[in-house]
């Protein structure tokens, strides 16, 4: 017998399959035009890019932190739009009406604004800033786009008229036009939610666009355009939204949508009819009448009477007999289906047989790694330049939902210092994650010259680079995250190097998953546990200050060219980097610490390094700084933090600690 849960679950189903019925979505109008309205957001039909997300309907285009930060995002329709008819040498008008708001977290922190753009190219994700989400800053001539753009900010390199204003762009972000909504007593930065149509007529070529905070159209535009856009809407082009910040916490926020394309001329009767369209007018069919008796018509009766009554019944038990059937299914697949929905922007589902055959059956020859998860191998596609690493590991006994519920984090995490996940694998018992390649392999392979090219050396300037994006990353991961990530892993084998040699972190967020299933002797190798921060070893338990622990052991590692745990090669003693480097620092003498391959350069610059270096590695939890702070040091926004000469002891208020074996197990 279903339970009550399932038979709400089977009337829902009812209702909104007589509701598909009843009024189902439509897309298409007529030839050539395009009409679709989003009252609220989901996931369907639409591609978030950047530091855009969805919230219970409404679309962020750049990131909701209380920290200023810079960051950009774009929303756009997935299906390209038909701006132009070959046959009738047609350009389309449009209209698009779309609601927004844009809202400060913290106040006097605005920057820098919204666009509604339409452009040929549906995967570039613009820079930052003054380029509002919608070009990149490297490309400034190589876009092809039409946009009107919502500015908070004043950027006298794009010649903005202030810092409040609406404006129209073609290919560049100075605005052919402004007007300021104050004009119209609109306030950008109100956070009041703002209803916005922008209307192009191509046969007046005439661009307006109106402004209001109710969702009567306004009789007067606030902008008004004479242009001819029909030599920059040819063909097929993308329609959406971006946004920008840069050093502010300035929220983009977009609600609804709608928007249409008209203006083409009426399909030609005499061409064949469009294969989709089941109503052709042009086509007369008449029944032919057949005179009954009355005993026939009498028995007609009955007949469509009994069919009348049988119909629908046996309709209605087929439909709650399906119903039912898929409502036991989705009760089975509810969990992962909607775990995936929330990757449909982030990393792509690979098929184990993809990979194998990318890795050539995951041949010992395109090894080019090896970790306590498992080997990485090189993959290389069919497309163009699609080469990528994959880590291949024995699937976690916590199962694929889980794993797809940790991955879910992971795709919404946007960062230049962190490795690009491109996709996953859950098959035959192995889980595979598919990351973008990087040229230079993992920071130990070349600060140890181990495996790495020849001739390679990290100078100076490469290792003040690496710890800098390091922080940056880590900064991201704790602070401006909407769901804060603590690593837990952090150490040079992870820290992948791109062609410029700028840090990659790699693995974030996964390791909880991953050391599940690894035993403590993979789990706390020397190097391993060389990173590791006194009271995680003790109590087993991880926060961001364990993080900043492992990040300050990998900074004396760039300076020193030392492993974090190594045996001394006359007294066979084994040394610890931290204590080794606190032990110089006592004697006045911690620039001796630096790696000699640097050949004493650059002497002030290692010093405040190092410092740094044990600063973040203090035994005291207390007396670290956060990764904000050790980033605005690194950029010389902050003072240095003064470091005591004797190392600080450390006790703990529980007299036993953890085994090894409690600490693998306990790592959540």
């Amino acid at each position: 017998m279903a339970s009550p849960s399932q038979i709400q679950q089977f009337c829902i189903f009812l209702f909104i399959l007589f509701n598909l019925i009843k009024d189902p979505p439509l897309v298409l109008a007529s030839r050539g035009s395009v009409s679709f309205e989003f009252p609220s957001f989901n996931l369907r039909n639409l591609t978030l890019l950047g530091d855009s997300y969805l919230r219970r309907g409404v679309i962020g285009l750049t990131r909701d932190v209380t920290v200023p930060s810079s960051s950009s995002g774009t929303l756009i329709y997935d299906s390209p739009i038909p701006f132009s008819d070959q046959e009738s040498n047609t350009t389309a008008s449009f209209s698009t009406r779309f609601s927004f708001s844009i809202l400060d977290v913290n106040e006097n922190s605005y920057g820098d604004g919204l666009s509604f753009f339409l452009s040929q190219d549906n995967q570039t994700l613009g820079s930052p800033g003054g380029y509002l989400g919608l070009v990149n800053s490297s490309q400034l001539t190589r876009n092809r786009f039409v946009a009107v753009e919502f500015d908070t900010r004043l950027d006298a390199r794009f010649n903005d008229p202030n810092d409040h204003h609406v404006g129209l762009d073609i290919g560049s972000l100075n605005s052919i036009k402004t007007a300021d909504p104050i004009s119209q007593d609109i306030d950008l930065k109100s956070g009041d939610l703002i209803t916005a149509w922008i209307d192009y007529e191509n046969d007046l070529r005439v661009l307006n666009v109106y402004m209001s905070y109710s969702s009567l159209k306004p009789g007067q535009p606030l902008l008004n355009v004479d242009i001819d856009l029909s030599e920059y809407l040819k063909g097929d082009m993308y329609v959406g939204f971006s946004g920008s910040t840069e050093g502010s916490t300035e929220l983009h926020l977009v609600a609804n949508w709608s928007f249409r394309t008209s203006g083409f001329p009426p399909a030609n009767p005499n061409s064949n009819p469009n294969p989709h369209n089941v109503s052709d007018s042009s086509v007369t069919v008449t029944t032919p009448v057949i005179p009954v008796s009355n005993a026939a018509s009498k028995r007609h009766k009955s007949l469509v009477l009994g069919l009348g009554i049988a119909g629908p019944a046996f309709f209605c038990a087929s439909l709650m007999a399906f119903g039912y059937i898929s409502v036991r299914k989705w009760q089975k697949i509810k969990r992962v289906k909607s775990l995936k929905a929330e990757l449909v922007t982030g990393p792509k589902e690979f098929s184990y047989k993809e990979l194998k055959l990318a890795t050539r059956g995951f041949h010992s020859s395109r090894i080019i790694g090896r970790g306590a998860f498992g080997n990485v191998y090189k993959a290389t596609f069919n497309f163009p330049g699609s080469i990528a690493a994959v880590k291949r590991s024995k699937h976690s006994h916590e199962g694929k939902t889980e794993f797809l519920a940790e991955l879910s984090i992971i795709a919404c995490l946007r960062h230049k210092n962190l490795t690009p996940l491109l996709g996953w694998c859950v098959e035959k018992g192995e889980v595979l994650l598919v990351y973008e390649y990087m040229p230079h392999g993992s920071l130990d392979r070349i600060l140890y010259e181990e495996g790495s090219e020849p001739g390679i050396f990290l100078n100076w300037a490469h290792r003040q680079k690496i710890a800098v994006g390091l922080a940056s990353s880590l900064t991201y991961l704790h602070h401006e995250c909407e769901q804060r990530v603590i690593h837990r892993d952090i150490k040079t084998s992870n820290i992948m190097l791109d062609g410029n040699f700028n840090a990659r972190l790699g693995d974030f967020g996964l390791a909880r998953l991953m050391e599940h299933d690894k035993s403590p002797a993979s789990t706390l190798t020397a190097g391993t546990m060389g990173y590791l921060a006194p009271e995680y070893l003790h109590y087993g338990k991880a926060t961001e200050k364990t993080d900043v622990f492992s990040y300050g052991v990998v900074v004396l590692e760039l300076v020193c060219g030392r492993r974090p745990i190594e045996r001394e090669p006359l007294s066979q003693k084994m040394v610890n980097l931290v204590d080794w480097v606190w032990g110089l620092h006592g004697e006045g003498n911690i620039i001796e610490a630096a790696d000699p391959r640097l050949k004493g350069e650059f002497e002030d610059e290692m010093r405040k390094l190092l410092l740094v270096g044990l600063s973040c590695a203090n035994p005291d939890s207390s007396g670290r700084p956060t990764m904000r702070r050790v980033l605005q040091i690194l950029n010389g926004e902050a003072e240095p933090i003064a470091v005591p000469r004797k190392k600080p002891s450390l006790t703990f208020s529980c007299s036993l600690a953890l085994t090894l074996e409690e600490i693998v197990s306990s790592c959540d």
